[in-house]
């Protein structure tokens, strides 16, 4: 019981921060000024009409600044609201209310404790003061409508804020598998294309030099798209963001590699309607298979990939004629496909293919659930 009232006392306030004053509270304050004095002309049980409308406009400005100190403007209004004569409070003073659900929608939770107890203190002064039975159900009744009210918007904020940084924290979570996907499709390029310019350095200088012409092009890609996406991963930087990729963006991967490896792209039934989360998805996933069929099988002549969409998801294969190792472990990349299919609700299997060499079979529903 102690760690809960602790846990209560020491809660912050409530995220994200309250909104600033705007015209509405300004508007608030003139239509209860306009109705407090319409009430002290036309009411006749008042016994002090001009006291009753002076001390409301004295302690009408509270609402001003009820979100960024609610306890203390409700007890500037509640402590002389319990002062005043019975015979002199108005129907107009109902404002506190106001000042009641900003305290539990922004404060923090010492102000929520404290300002729970004011108002408990102040419905059992109305009780002893023999407002009866009735005044005290209606009361706290009415009170506790506009606590659950604060609390209830209090929480919905809370939640939203969370669902946000959820959202934040996949996001940097695909950007980080980008960024593997990226760099590591642009070195394996680099890396098989020092390795071409070694093997003919001395006897074609003209082709080596070919070669580093690539590796500089590569390098410099390689590294803009580095440092887009790390200003991304980096809090309140931005970046040059690229439009995602789409599914027509895979036939980019097609082409003779060097060492005389070459990659076939086939895409079916791309009408352009497909989500751009999962056109990524694709295009990232096929992205990583080629570069790990150039980079970790030996013997590759040739690597195929198939893209078929319909109106019931999308299958993405890529399989390659290289020798497979005898255990073969599945890496990063690997890992990282299948968590990127898994995020959209579909699956993704690599292994050895029937017919010998490597096989990447990725299966997605045309809407993933991440879109």
């Amino acid at each position: 019981m102690t760690g809960l009232w602790r846990s209560a006392w020491s809660a912050p306030r409530a995220v994200p921060a309250p909104p600033r004053r705007v015209w509405r509270d300004w508007a608030l304050v003139a239509l209860v000024a306009v109705l407090a004095v319409i009430e002290a002309l036309f009411r006749t049980d008042l016994q002090h009409p001009l006291f009753a409308v002076i001390a409301l406009f004295v302690l009408l400005p509270t609402v001003l600044w009820r979100r960024t100190k609610p306890l203390a403007m409700l007890l500037i209004v509640m402590v002389p609201l319990e002062l005043l004569l019975p015979g002199s409070t108005l129907y107009s003073s109902l404002f506190v209310l106001v000042n009641v659900y900003a305290l539990f929608r922004w404060g923090a939770g010492r102000d929520l404790v404290i300002g729970s107890a004011v108002l408990i203190v102040s419905l059992s002064l109305t009780f002893v003061r023999g407002g009866g039975l009735d005044d005290l159900i209606g009361g706290f009744a009415l009170l506790l409508t506009v606590v659950l009210l604060g609390i209830a918007f209090r929480y919905r904020a809370g939640s939203r804020q969370r669902n946000l940084a959820g959202i934040r924290i996949r996001e940097r979570e695909h950007l980080a598998r980008d960024l593997h996907d990226t760099v590591a499709h642009h070195v394996t390029a680099i890396a098989i294309r020092a390795q071409a310019g070694l093997a003919v350095a001395e006897r074609d200088p003209r082709a080596a030099q070919d070669a580093l012409t690539v590796i500089e092009a590569e390098a410099a890609k390689t590294l803009s798209e580095l440092r887009s996406m790390v200003r991304v991963l980096r809090q309140g930087d931005t970046a040059e963001l690229a439009p995602s990729p789409r599914l027509a963006d895979i036939e980019q991967l097609a082409g003779m590699r060097p060492g005389g490896a070459e990659v076939a792209v086939t895409v079916v039934g791309d009408d352009g309607s497909i989500p751009p989360p999962v056109a990524a998805a694709v295009f990232r996933l096929a992205q990583e298979s080629v570069t790990n069929a150039l980079r970790h099988a030996r013997q590759v002549s040739r690597v195929d990939v198939r893209v078929e969409a319909d109106a019931g998801g999308l299958r993405v294969t890529v399989t390659n004629d290289g020798d497979v190792a005898a255990s073969p472990t599945p890496g990063f990349g690997i890992i990282g496909m299948r968590e990127r299919a898994a995020l959209l609700g579909g699956t993704c299997q690599a292994g050895p293919a029937p017919g010998g060499g490597w096989a990447v079979i990725a299966v997605l529903p045309r809407a993933g659930w991440a879109s």
